[in-house]
């Protein structure tokens, strides 16, 4: 009798163990997209419009969380007409607005289809005169596919100006 509720439990285990195993997804991957933006806050004065890449690779921590890093370019688009600062007024050729920003990416999963969560790191300045500052994008996606994802976010750029920009953008997984 002892020897059949032994087996018996040695199945039940790794019967249990099997099935847990089967429904684990692993969100492990790299990701690359795609971003268009438009700016406000100070930058909005100089620019109406950004476009951008993301590249990230994310570790499936658990069900509900990854964790990974991300980079990418983001080139807000100067118009090179007027600016007005204050009470002068600059008239030129204004360089375009560039950052590639380096960052710790966390995503949280209510649902398989939906994800909210955030990049924070620094973003370099790429252009001349652009120093860099403090990164932080809060993101809201929804995957339309297996291997497509679909997102919102706010970007933030603390540098000697706000650089804050609202962005949809499209991220493939691989």
């Amino acid at each position: 009798m002892k020897k059949k509720t032994y087996v018996l439990v040695v199945i039940a285990l790794v019967t249990i163990s099997f099935s847990s195993m089967a429904q684990r997804v692993d969100r492990t991957s790299f990701k690359a997209g795609v971003h268009a933006g438009v700016p406000f806050g100070d930058i909005s004065d100089y620019s109406n419009f950004e476009i951008g890449l993301d590249l990230g690779y994310h570790w499936a921590l658990s069900e509900l969380v990854d964790a990974g890093v991300a980079t990418g370019f983001m080139n807000a688009f100067v118009n090179n007409d007027t600016v007005d600062i204050g009470p002068f007024v600059v008239e030129g050729d204004f360089p375009n607005i560039q950052y590639v920003p380096m960052a710790a990416a966390f995503r949280l999963y209510p649902t398989y289809d939906f994800k909210l969560g955030a990049d924070v790191g620094y973003a370099v300045g790429v252009n001349e005169g652009n120093t860099g500052g403090f990164y932080f994008r809060p993101i809201i996606g929804v995957n339309v596919s297996d291997t497509t994802e679909l997102n919102i976010s706010y970007v933030k750029v603390s540098d000697d100006y706000d650089f804050s920009m609202a962005a949809l953008g499209v991220l493939f997984l691989f």
